[in-house]
């Protein structure tokens, strides 16, 4: 087979055409890599060329998709490549989905093989894991360099149209393909073999992985409510108007903190919600239906609780990694024992 003819689609970000400002862009096409582009031709080496580079600003791409998918199609058609690699994505959400939607759709309607690679947790891995081949990565960019090391073998492999193995043996997430064999051991030895070694403390592995589900032990009951300090906390997105600290309304990077000094109602003048994936109407008409401020200064007056912490915290839950949430809730839950709140009413959409 002659050298293999890649287009790669990316985001506005990777790209390198701009960042959240820059969103609303519609498909176009570069020539050559761009951006991590680069990473791929160094790995595909002289193996593949990426002869062009399609990309569409992540907002444009999920609020017009069909005229998005329809016009990134016909560019990547125009090229003639042997594969497309999309990504990786890894945590961002909007970018996930976009780039499953690219891969699904070259696939099923230009028949050509594409990749690509998002973190475990993005949506866009439930969205097309069973249609699409998807390399887990790291939650960041930080991990670009594994990334591009991950999807290149694949890549190249379905370029060529070989045989790809199980998703344990070439790396990608499980598609929910299940494939007769015949195994060398027979059930009842396998089982006995990782009994025996999981009783000897050794390493083993299953063949029939539970999931992992992290609990959390409550913490016992406030003696009396009406001497304790309470604080809100919502992953619903509450900000100022305006959203100073630009939270994104997916896939949160960060939380925010916000003064209530003197605030006994979220007015629609005031506050709003950052938060993306359902209808803010009614949030952003009255902001205590998502974080009660009004109910708790009632409650402060009758003398129900002790007071009404100062500040509150405010994330958006939409798409946004629990590795990510868990960091969040270790600084702010600091931050909380250190004003003496004594109970925190958290909130959700």
């Amino acid at each position: 087979m002659s050298q293999i003819k890649v287009v790669h689609y990316l985001n506005q970000f990777f790209a390198q055409v701009g960042g959240e400002e820059k969103a609303n862009i519609p498909p176009e096409i570069k020539e050559g890599p761009v951006g991590p582009g680069m990473a791929f031709q160094a790995a595909f080496q002289d193996q593949a060329k990426i002869v062009a580079t399609v990309l569409c600003g992540d907002s444009y791409f999920n609020e017009n998709t069909e005229a998005s998918i329809e016009a990134i199609l016909m560019m990547i058609r125009e090229q003639k490549p042997d594969l497309v690699i999309c990504g990786p994505a890894f945590n961002a959400g909007r970018y996930g989905v976009a780039c499953g939607t690219v891969a699904s759709a070259v696939k099923e309607k230009l028949g050509i093989p594409a990749v690509t690679g998002m973190y475990t947790e993005n949506p866009g891995v439930d969205l097309f894991k069973s249609s699409v081949y998807i390399v887990p990565t790291r939650d960041s960019a930080v991990g670009m360099r594994d990334a591009v090391a991950a999807m290149v073998p694949l890549a190249l492999k379905l370029a060529r149209g070989e045989s790809v193995g199980s998703s344990a043996e070439e790396g990608y997430i499980p598609m929910g393909i299940r494939k007769n064999f015949f195994e060398t051991k027979r059930g009842s030895r396998r089982a006995v073999d990782m009994l025996l070694k999981k009783l000897a403390g050794e390493p083993f592995e299953t063949e029939f992985p539970m999931p992992d589900f992290d609990r959390v032990p409550p913490n016992a009951a406030v003696v009396d409510m009406r001497k304790a300090k309470v604080a809100l906390v919502t992953s619903g997105g509450i900000v100022p108007k305006g959203n100073p600290d630009r939270i994104e309304s997916s896939s949160a990077s960060k939380y925010g903190k916000y003064d209530l000094e003197g605030v006994t109602d979220l007015t629609a003048e005031e506050y709003e919600t950052a938060h993306g994936g359902y209808d803010p109407t009614y949030a952003n008409e009255d902001a205590d239906r998502v974080l009660p401020v009004d109910m708790l200064r009632e409650f402060e007056k009758e003398g129900k609780i002790g007071s009404l912490s100062r500040y509150f915290y405010s994330t958006v839950g939409n798409g946004t990694a629990v590795a990510s949430s868990k960091k969040y809730a270790q600084e702010i839950s600091k931050e909380l024992v250190a004003d003496g709140v004594s109970a925190v009413i958290l909130t959700s959409t």
